[in-house]
């Protein structure tokens, strides 16, 4: 029960990066979730951070990243290396 709504928050939340405007300068992490080990891109300018409770704590696991094409293909190197899970 909490994995699914741990992967349904990280599912909004990661629709969420999608709303800002492609030109906007704005910096791009990768965060790892502890619980699930999901890694997801999270865009600095959005104007809240990831929610977190109980066991659903996240850390930054990246330097910032200009785009979200850079910030996408280390979330994609750290899959290959599997220290994330999705």
């Amino acid at each position: 029960m909490h994995r699914v709504l741990a992967l349904c928050a990280v599912a909004g939340i990661a629709t969420s990066v999608f709303a800002v405007p492609a030109s906007a300068a704005v910096g791009y992490y990768v965060i790892r979730w502890d619980n699930t080990g999901i890694c997801q891109v999270w865009n600095e300018d959005l104007k809240y951070k990831p929610f977190q409770w109980g066991t659903s704590t996240y850390k930054v696991v990246s330097k910032p990243l200009p785009t979200f094409t850079a910030a996408s293909d280390l979330q994609l190197k750290l899959r290959t290396e599997r220290r994330c899970t999705l």
